[in-house]
């Protein structure tokens, strides 16, 4: 008698570098602008954030993998209240002020439709920085504890119960 025994299929990690990657083909606008350096999407990004934000390389990645992470989940689950930290919002507003690759992140991961960015002024400190780590895991992610526990009790004063709006 021979027993085969099943193995649990490995959970494969959804890789925001990948994830941004991909949206090179989606690239409607300025495309000369966003590819004349020969940079993937994400090192243009990151090379941004080194400009303008963030002093090294190493921090600047983990901020956009986790912006990444946060602005995929609120495209493809916008029935969620999620929301993130400052330092994580960093990374998001790069994203958003480069609209070429903000156009085409919400053509692939929302439908071809704009994802608005309208922020309250105060920040809110309802715990949704917590929970939305932990949605991010749920949905494949591996989000960064250090970033995300930073501003784990305030949260951003983006406002994802607004329909179309993060």
């Amino acid at each position: 008698m021979t027993i085969v025994m099943d193995t649990p299929a490995a959970t494969r990690m959804r890789d925001p570098q990948e994830l941004l990657n991909a949206v090179q083909p989606h690239l409607q606008y300025l495309s000369i602008n966003v590819l004349d350096s020969g940079m993937t999407i994400w090192d243009r990004e990151v090379a941004l954030l080194l400009r303008d934000e963030v002093m090294v390389r190493d921090l600047a990645e983990r901020i956009l993998g986790n912006a990444v992470m946060y602005m995929i989940a609120s495209m493809e689950h916008a029935e969620v209240h999620l929301g993130v930290g400052k330092i994580v919002d960093i990374g998001v507003h790069q994203v958003i002020l480069d609209t070429p690759v903000y156009f085409a992140l919400c053509d692939l991961y929302n439908g071809g439709a704009y994802k608005h960015h309208a922020p309250f002024i105060q920040r809110r400190d309802d715990g949704t920085v917590t929970s939305t780590a932990e949605f991010l895991r749920s949905i494949g992610f591996d989000p960064d504890e250090e970033l995300w526990a930073r501003d784990g009790a305030e949260c951003s004063p983006c406002d994802s119960k607004v329909p179309d709006s993060h």
